[in-house]
């Protein structure tokens, strides 16, 4: 019988400097060359499954089967290559997800053509455009794809050269194709392309979010993406019992649902149903409504989007029996999950089932495709992020009192699209790739008990007193500490002698009283930092942020995660007045 989740062994070798390798003892198994192969698979052995479900204008399901996707995606391709795209020529996508942005997706990775999935953010946002600038220029793509034909047409003239065929799902923008146009193309014209595709061919471009410097264009291959496809079924072996069901909102521009949960519906013949719905008040109610039809055997989610559904599973019970009816594993990813949100969903899972259900989190780049580390263990605590896939070797190198993470195997990014520079820097002269993240064990004498995040690298700066301060693993614990009346904090000090901090509020925040506000979040400061076992996790002030961080300026990543040395560079007044103790500043009573 096969069991639930992996149960790996693993050879580990220490090293005179203090380095550690880690890997897997048994080898990767085998797996498919290209996720062409797999739609052709599932096409031919599960015809009728339903692959693809969102809901149309009316709130019902549409939904396409392996065999309706597979000659769609057939016919789409023939058109794309008839408009003469390839390998040099590119797809820019920037629309949401949607059944189109999908087949369109699809249809590239069939017949060899890349594409790159970009934000809407940079369209709809952005007032100056200047990163979709930037990656018009560097891919060149042949067309652009926008469902939304009028929302995207300023954005697009901005950006794109007028020689770029635009292609709409709605009208909106002169000399447009429009996408069903594309549905009516001879299948056939797609064989001779998808006869020469290989594990080499890129499937395409995702840009990093930008958090630690500019984007650049991460090269997706099928084989990385299939390795690490193979990865995820051998941690999480109950995907082999039946075909995963997802539910997910979260952008196909990002590599957690445009790698790791699409494929994972494609590659083991499952149903993906993508969810309209937003982890924010007033736009979760479409995922309560999509969750209470659509029972998930996977369900991945954002820790503000956990902060969202727990009340709602504590309040109805039908919702809390239909989502864990047929759940397998409850997931977290993008940011740490509050151990108060953490002990809240373990109750509800144990009431509904009786049982414990696995929440987990993992640790991954855009550069590992993204699955790297995983846990599987029940946990008491939030925030272990596992052991290395099967697979990946795993070097931890001594850097500033903490263990930078390096990683290699057939899961890596061969490097960035036409930058051969920061594709030298990011590997070491092993073949490793850097992952610019810190790690510390759960159990430094039993490296098996998995890790810890323990900062980003380039967040991660020194006291006056030469004591370096692990941002990441602090941010965390601040924010648990302040008991849901902050959603996120920047930790501030470089070159200062004591920690401070600039607190978001949350919507809890917000509706307190300033008085009972100012009282409560004094009060846990100084909790905290009575508690705290050295300088560089004692934050003695802190004060609130008097606005909403911002994307244009680097602030803030579409994924809505805070770029923490750009938010201190663009308060450095607010840091300052908060060291002269001016202003609404919360001390720390020691």
């Amino acid at each position: 019988m096969v069991s639930d989740f992996w149960t790996p062994e693993f050879n580990i070798t220490h090293r005179p400097d203090g380095t550690i390798l880690m890997a897997n003892a048994d080898p990767l198994m085998g797996y498919l060359p290209t996720l062409a192969d797999y739609l052709d698979k599932w096409a031919a052995d599960t015809p009728d499954t339903i692959f693809l479900g969102c809901r149309d204008e009316q709130g019902q399901w549409e939904t396409i089967t392996y065999a309706e996707a597979l000659h769609q995606t057939r016919c789409v391709a023939s058109a794309l290559l008839a408009l003469g795209l390839c390998a040099d020529r590119p797809l820019v996508i920037l629309s949401k997800n949607s059944l189109a942005h999908a087949v369109m997706g699809l249809a590239c990775l069939y017949v060899g053509i890349p594409y790159a999935p970009v934000s809407p953010a940079y369209s709809l946002l952005s007032q100056d455009h200047k990163k979709l600038k930037d990656i018009a220029q560097l891919l060149l793509p042949g067309a652009v794809f926008a469902d939304d034909g009028a929302a995207f047409a300023p954005a697009i003239l901005a950006a794109f050269p007028s020689e770029c065929q635009v292609i709409n799902v709605t009208p909106g923008q002169p000399n447009a194709l429009q996408y069903k146009d594309l549905l009516n193309y001879d299948p056939k014209g797609a064989d001779a392309a998808r006869a020469a595709i290989c594990a080499d061919d890129v499937v395409k471009y995702l840009f990093t979010s930008g958090s630690t410097g500019a984007p650049k264009a991460v090269i997706n291959t099928n084989g990385m993406i299939c390795a690490m496809q193979a990865m995820v079924r051998d941690c999480y072996r109950y995907l082999e019992k039946e075909p995963p069901v997802v539910l997910d909102w979260a952008p196909w521009n990002h590599t957690a649902a445009g790698n790791k949960v699409f494929y994972l519906a494609l590659t083991n013949g499952g149903s993906y149903y993508i969810d309209h719905g937003r982890p924010v008040p007033g736009q979760i109610d479409q995922t309560l409504r999509n969750l209470n039809e659509i029972a998930c055997t996977w369900y991945f989610n954002v820790p503000i989007g956990w902060d969202l559904l727990v009340p709602e599973l504590e309040r109805d019970a039908d919702l809390a029996a239909t989502f864990f009816s047929k759940l397998g594993m409850m997931f977290y990813a993008g940011a740490g999950l509050s151990q108060q949100t953490w002990d809240r969903l373990q109750a509800i899972a144990r009431k509904t089932t009786g049982r414990d259900v696995l929440l987990a989190t993992s640790l991954g780049a855009t550069e590992t495709a993204p699955f790297a580390l995983a846990c599987t263990q029940i946990q008491d605590k939030s925030g272990n992020v596992g052991v290395p896939a099967r697979g990946l070797s795993m070097k931890l190198v001594p850097h500033g009192g903490t263990l930078e993470l390096r990683l290699k195997g057939p899961s890596i990014t061969p490097g960035y699209y036409k930058n051969l520079e920061k594709t030298a820097e990011a590997f070491d002269e092993e073949g490793y790739y850097c992952m610019g993240d810190a790690l510390r064990p759960a159990d430094p004498e039993d490296l098996t008990q998995g890790f810890f995040f323990d900062g980003r690298l380039a967040e991660n700066f020194k006291l006056s007193t030469g004591t370096w301060v692990s941002v990441g693993a602090l941010r965390t614990s601040l924010v648990n500490t302040m008991q849901g009346l902050v959603r996120d904090v920047v930790i501030v000090g470089e070159n200062r002698p004591e920690l401070g901090a600039l607190l978001l509020l949350s919507q809890t925040g917000k509706s307190l009283s300033p008085t009972e506000r100012d009282q409560r979040i004094a009060a846990l400061l100084s909790d905290a930092a009575q508690r705290a076992t050295g300088s560089a996790s004692r934050v003695t002030r802190a004060t609130v942020l008097p606005q909403e961080p911002s994307f244009d300026r680097g602030e803030v990543t579409e994924k809505g995660s805070l770029n923490q040395r750009a938010m201190r560079r663009a308060h450095e007044q607010i840091i300052e007045a908060l060291y002269r103790g001016a202003g609404e500043v919360y001390l720390a009573k020691l």
